[in-house]
């Protein structure tokens, strides 16, 4: 087991000593830090600053108990910590306020994220896991108030895992599960939801996770006292406080920002707690001072009175420390000791602005040279072609004329250039073109890569594998074919676990997991509470530290209440580190074609643009379901898995191969071969597709009918613009609402495969009504589009052509 802080704290007075002055010069690096930051967006070189002044002693005090293993889920405050644990440094904090995009100067986000964003790179260049056990981990913070919370929930449960769940590698991820989760938050964001849920659900799973709640307060101008019951939050938390002998709840510790020494034990105290008893501690960190306000967008000047900036002048934690550290003294065998003089100190301070300006030095000048370069290869290029036009000059003179030059001015200029030359042929304007093509390529990669996985992993790298059937195949319930692929996925990958409202003792609502967890215990087949947004940031924590979660959202309709960690955390991990971190988490769900309000809904627009950088699957059964899941679990790209609600009691074939057949991402499938039209679709609309084009035969249309399978990647080889390419005619079926998933199916048709050039008749899209579906059978027959609706739909299509051989039915 790992030692705590509070076990290995027997030093001399000259360690102590030094440990004090080096955590004052860090503090002092810390501020000016954000002083200079503050004075370089106000001057007009970088766009916005948010700062972590004020807060600087906590972090401190946090960085010490922090080891090599442990991982940090929090916002856009920490700078003295990613410092104190070596994950910034002056440089890299500079470069990210210019939005540098060197991964090798900004390592957290490559210019991706706005100032105070900090990440660790878990992974190698090619996407293969680092040794996470051999460095500080911080996970990719993110600006959404409190939607760094879930997240730390399965960060902290990671550990909990590793404690019984070995594989091949998971040495890379935990010592005997030994590790803590470090959560940091601004006390007004503790009035959202997803706070208390993340605590909530951290007290029930008893996980080794510190929660720091930074209190200033204030949430931006709104007081604490507005924004929840109670001022202070830690007397409504009080309920929450463990009892001797009970599994359950947390330990809360209140300290105050600038008491040095009291920060110190509070730390010690909290990691000891969680550590050695696996316990979540809340450190409410309270008196915090804000010098600079919340950030250079205002001033606090104007919600503070003059008494409030009075108390915080006073208060402000590396004023304490000074003075704490001028007052210390000590009798050591007869002689007085103290930490460091006045002068000691202001020399300390002297030097913390040298550092800090050296560093900003260096990081505009990197920033300044890669913009230099890029202009030095070609402003020439464009000068060369004055000659051949004359707006040329006067847009040069026009760039030259700017007092500040970013990369978009330079590509302005080319663009700009090219435009005015169109229709004119040279050597020069070629050499031009070429030039616009290669750095716009740079960019491109700069600015838009990594939003999917790279790797060799990527899911459309896993080759597909067809189910392999015999004569001995049974026909089952589509519900046990993929109960018991699950079996041989959880014999197969002894790092993947599944958990979920109702998940583990009855098997899932559908029995889809019936008997996995008493077959492979209940660390690895879970019930959770009826918490959706923290049982998908389970899944981002797990999967950030090697694991393979299944997080599964009992409902479609449910998915909702975790859409935005989906959008702005889940989809955004790859692209916000560029490549740096990931988390391959396969989100399981079921939904299409049921009854009522709030279970057969189908949120799938909102789902595909809110969450790209998610993979979308939409299995037509539980066949196609089971071979996602051995596909995705090959993967290192995260998905969303719609399971067909009304399929689990449907009969299919059950392949011999479990375990071992994928079914291809970005793959369509013609299941009926037509000449007159194409119909697309997906899900269980699929199966009602299929009987209106039986119908459709037999009044002479002969329908060719799709589906598509994958919505996110979308047919990858333009198979649906062959199938439109014979058939002439494009119908698009969707249960979805007008102008959802059936609009991005259209789009995606004619416009990125260009199969308008074929269409000899307006394309159709049939979806649902705009409302919610209405309860019981009739319900979803006169919300959704049923088969009749099909029939008439596509048989119009025809009457418009040929009204003689098809005449009109109404």
């Amino acid at each position: 087991m790992q030692t705590t802080y509070i076990e290995t704290q027997q030093i001399s007075f000259q360690d102590f000593k030094n440990q004090i002055l080096e955590d004052y010069k860090l503090g002092r690096i810390s501020r000016e830090m954000s002083y200079l930051g503050r004075r370089e967006v106000l001057t007009g070189k970088a766009k916005f600053g948010i700062f972590g002044d004020g807060k600087e002693l906590p972090q401190l005090a946090m960085a010490k108990v922090f080891k090599n293993g442990d991982f940090r889920s929090g916002y856009y405050r920490d700078q003295t910590f990613a410092l104190a644990v070596d994950a910034l440094s002056v440089e890299s904090f500079f470069a990210q306020l210019y939005a540098d995009t060197s991964v090798e100067r900004e390592p957290a986000s490559a210019g991706r994220q706005m100032n105070g964003h900090f990440a660790t790179r878990s992974l190698n260049e090619d996407g293969s896991w680092k040794d996470l056990m051999a460095q500080k981990n911080i996970s990719s913070d993110i600006s959404p108030t409190a939607g760094q919370m879930p997240r730390l929930l399965g960060l902290a449960q990671a550990s909990k895992i590793y404690k019984s769940v070995k594989f091949d590698g998971s040495e890379k991820f935990s010592n005997e599960g030994n590790e803590i989760a470090f959560g940091t938050i601004g006390d007004a964001s503790t009035a959202e939801g997803h706070f208390w849920e993340t605590l909530n659900a951290a007290c029930a799973l008893q996980v080794p996770m510190i929660v720091s709640i930074w209190d200033d307060g204030y949430g931006i101008s709104v007081p604490t006292m507005k924004q929840r019951a109670k001022a202070d939050i830690s007397e409504m938390l009080s309920g929450f406080q463990r009892k001797e002998g009970e599994n359950q709840g947390c330990e809360i510790i209140q300290v105050k920002a600038w008491d040095y020494p009291a920060l110190l034990d509070a730390y010690a105290r909290a990691e000891h707690f969680a550590r050695t008893e696996s316990v979540p501690v809340v450190v409410h960190v309270i008196e915090v001072t804000q010098p600079q306000g919340h950030s250079t967008s205002g001033s606090h000047e104007r919600y503070k009175n003059e008494d409030r900036l009075s108390w915080e002048a006073d208060f402000d934690g590396l004023v304490k420390f000074r003075e704490w550290i001028l007052n210390y003294s000590i009798e050591i065998e007869g002689n007085e000791e103290i930490i460091a003089s006045i002068e000691e100190l202001d020399a300390i301070d002297e030097e913390a602005k040298k550092k800090v300006k050296a560093g900003q030095k260096t990081a505009w000048e990197n920033y300044q040279k890669s913009l230099t370069e890029l202009a030095f290869s070609v402003l020439p290029l464009v000068e060369n072609l004055k000659g051949k036009h004359s707006e040329i000059e006067e847009f040069v003179n026009q760039y030259n004329k700017l007092v500040s030059k970013a990369k978009k001015d330079v590509f302005h200029l080319i663009r700009k250039s090219l435009l005015a030359t169109r229709g004119t042929q040279s050597a020069e304007r070629t050499q031009l073109m070429n030039k616009y093509n290669e750095v716009f390529e740079v960019e491109k990669d700069n600015y838009s890569s990594h939003l999917y996985s790279q790797s060799q992993w990527k899911a459309e790298n896993i080759k597909e594998i067809k189910p392999i059937y015999s004569e001995t195949s049974e026909d089952v319930d589509g519900r046990v074919v993929v109960r018991n692929n699950f079996d041989k996925i959880f014999e197969k990958y002894p790092q993947t676990l599944v958990f979920g409202e109702d998940a583990g003792n009855i098997g899932d609502v559908n029995q889809g997991l019936e008997g996995m967890q008493e077959k492979y215990g209940e660390i690895r087949v879970a019930d959770t509470g009826i918490r959706e947004a923290t049982i998908l940031g389970q899944g981002i924590g797990m999967a950030m530290r090697g694991l393979r979660p299944i997080a599964e959202i009992q409902y479609l309709d449910y998915i909702l209440y975790c859409l935005q960690g989906m959008s702005d955390d889940l989809a955004t991990v790859q692209y916000r580190t560029k490549g740096g971190q990931k988390a391959p988490v396969i989100i399981r769900t079921r939904g299409h074609r049921l009854e009522g309000v709030w279970h057969s809904g189908s949120p799938m627009a909102g789902i595909l643009n809110l969450s790209k950088g998610i993979l979308v699957l939409v299995p037509r059964n539980l066949t196609k379901a089971a071979g996602f899941y051995n596909t995705m679990l090959q993967s290192d790209d995260p998905a969303v898995i719609v399971e067909c609600l009304n399929g689990y009691r449907l009969k299919e074939k059950q392949p011999d191969n479990l375990g071992e057949f994928t079914v291809p991402v970005g793959k369509i499938e013609v299941t009926k071969e037509g000449k007159d039209v194409t119909l697309v679709t997906y899900g269980s609309t699929w199966r009602i597709v299929m009987e209106a084009a039986e119908e459709l035969e037999k009044l002479g249309i002969s329908a060719e009918v799709i589906d598509v399978q994958s919505l996110i990647p979308f047919d990858l080889t333009h198979e649906i613009a062959e199938s439109v390419k014979r058939t002439n005619r494009l119908v698009v079926i969707d249960e979805d609402v007008e102008g959802g998933t059936s609009a991005f199916i259209l789009q995606q048709i004619l416009e990125k495969q260009k199969a308008f050039r074929y269409l000899d008749s307006d394309p159709v899209t049939i979806a649902a009504n705009d409302h919610r579906p209405a309860y019981a059978s009739d319900g979803d027959y006169f919300s959704k589009p049923s088969s009749d609706d099909m029939v008439e739909r596509i048989y119009a299509l025809f009457n418009e052509i040929n009204p003689q051989k098809y005449p009109a039915i109404f």
